[in-house]
C-alpha cells in the first residue's frame, strides 16, 4: 500500500520540492563511487591537466547539479547553466561524473515545462551544440560527424517527449476544467429544476386559493377561514419541502433524498392540496405498491406534482385524473385533463417545467410524452423502468 501511495504523493509535491529532490538524488550519486563515473559523453577527450583538479571536478559536478532546483520554474536557464557547465566539461574532458545526467534531465525540463519562445530556444541550443562540436573535434575528439548526430537526435528524442508530457498535461487540465463546468451547468440546472417544482407548485396552489378566498368575503364569509387555513398549510408545506432541499444542499450538495424527500406515498397530499385550490382531482393507483428506489419515487411525485401545477394553471375547475399505474417493469403515471379551460391561466409559465419533467425522467431512463387531448384537455403520461430492490 506504501508502494502504490508513491505516484500519488509524488504528484501532489509542489515543483520546487521536486527540483530539490532531483537535484539531491543526481548530486548523492555524483559522489557515489559505484556510479560516479557514469554519464552521458560525447567528446571523450584525454583529461586536461589544471591545478587543484579535484577541487575543479568537484566545482563542475555540483555546477551541473545545482541548477536542477530551477528545472521546473526556469527551464531555459536550468538547460543554460547546466548544459554551459557540461560542456566546459566536455572541452576539458573531466570530470567522470554521474552529474552529467543532469544536461538530460534539463532537457527534458525545456521540452516539458517552457512555455514562450520554445522555437528560438530549441534554435539557439542547436546552434550551442553545433559549437560544441566543432571545437571538440579541432581538441582531437574521436567522434565524427555521425556520432555528434546521433547524441543530438538523443537529446531531440529527450526534448520531445518532454513536449509530449507538456501537451498532455495541458490536455488534462482543459478536460478537467471542461468537465468541471458541465458538472457546474448541470448542478445549476438540478437546482432551477427542484426550486422550479417546489415552488411553482405551491405558489401556484396559494394564488388559486387566494383568489378563491377574496369571492368567498362576499359569497360564503363563513367559509374564508377554512380558504385561508388552506393557504397557510399549503406555505408551510413549501417552506418544510425548501428547508429540507436547502439543507440537504448545504450538507451533501445532492438532492434531497432518505425520509426527507417527497415520495410515492406523498402523492395523496398534492392530489389534496389541488382539490383545496378549487381543482376536482380523482386518483387511482392500480396495481400492487412496492418499494421503489428513492430516485424513482421521487420523479414520480415530481411529474405528478408538474402536471398537477399545470392543471391549476391552464385549466383551473376542469377535471383531473391522476393514475400511478404499478407494473411489474415499470411505473406508469398518466395525468389528464378534460376538456378546455374557460378561464385565463392564474399565472404565466416559465417554460421549465415539462422541460424539467423529461429530463428526470429520462435520467432514468424512462420516456414522457405531453400533449393536447382531443377534447381540448391536457394529457401527461410517464414510463419509469424499474430496478430490482431486493
Amino acid at each position: 500500500m506504501a508502494i502504490a501511495e508513491v505516484p500519488r504523493r509524488w504528484r501532489n509535491l509542489p515543483a520546487s520540492a521536486k527540483d530539490a529532490l532531483w537535484t539531491a538524488l543526481v548530486a548523492v550519486l555524483a559522489f557515489t563511487p559505484t556510479v560516479s563515473h557514469l554519464g552521458p559523453e560525447i567528446g571523450d577527450l584525454p583529461r586536461y591537466p589544471v591545478a587543484a583538479a579535484a577541487l575543479v571536478d568537484a566545482a563542475l559536478t555540483l555546477g551541473m547539479c545545482l541548477p536542477l532546483l530551477m528545472r521546473s520554474r526556469r527551464p531555459a536557464g536550468c538547460l543554460v547553466a547546466a548544459g554551459g557547465v557540461w560542456a566546459v566539461g566536455q572541452v576539458l574532458g573531466r570530470p567522470d561524473t554521474f552529474a552529467k545526467v543532469s544536461l538530460l534531465l534539463a532537457v527534458y525540463a525545456a521540452g516539458a515545462h517552457l512555455v514562450t519562445g520554445r522555437r528560438w530556444f530549441a534554435v539557439a541550443v542547436t546552434a550551442g551544440y553545433a559549437v560544441l562540436a566543432v571545437v571538440l573535434h579541432d581538441r582531437g575528439s574521436p567522434q565524427d560527424v555521425l556520432d555528434f548526430l546521433a547524441f543530438y537526435l538523443v537529446l531531440v528524442a529527450i526534448w520531445l517527449t518532454g513536449a509530449g508530457a507538456r501537451r498532455w498535461r495541458t490536455e488534462e487540465a482543459e478536460h478537467r476544467r471542461l468537465a468541471a463546468e458541465v458538472a457546474t451547468s448541470a448542478e445549476r440546472a438540478r437546482i432551477a429544476r427542484d426550486l422550479h417544482d417546489v415552488v411553482t407548485h405551491h405558489v401556484t396552489a396559494m394564488v388559486v386559493q387566494a383568489d378563491a378566498t377574496q369571492f368567498l368575503l362576499t359569497s360564503g364569509p363563513d367559509r374564508v377561514a377554512d380558504g385561508l387555513t388552506a393557504i397557510g398549510a399549503t406555505g408551510r408545506r413549501a417552506l418544510t419541502e425548501l428547508r429540507a432541499m436547502l439543507d440537504a444542499l448545504e450538507a451533501t450538495g445532492e438532492p434531497t433524498t432518505g425520509d426527507r424527500a417527497p415520495t410515492m406515498g406523498r402523492i395523496a397530499d398534492l392530489v389534496e392540496q389541488a382539490r383545496l385550490a378549487g381543482q376536482p382531482v380523482t386518483w387511482t393507483e392500480p396495481g400492487r405498491p412496492r418499494s421503489l428506489p428513492v430516485d424513482v419515487e421521487l420523479a414520480a411525485y415530481r411529474v405528478v406534482q408538474e402536471a398537477l401545477t399545470n392543471a391549476i394553471k391552464y385549466a383551473t375547475g376542469r377535471p383531473t385524473t391522476v393514475a400511478v399505474r404499478h407494473r411489474d417493469d415499470a411505473l406508469e403515471i398518466e395525468v389528464t385533463t378534460i376538456g378546455p379551460s374557460a378561464t385565463t391561466p392564474v399565472l404565466p409559465s416559465g417554460g421549465r417545467g415539462l422541460a424539467g419533467m423529461r429530463e428526470r425522467v429520462r435520467l432514468l431512463d424512462g420516456d414522457l410524452v405531453s400533449g393536447i387531448r382531443p377534447d381540448g384537455g391536457f394529457r401527461v403520461w410517464a414510463v419509469i423502468p424499474l430496478r430490482s430492490t431486493e
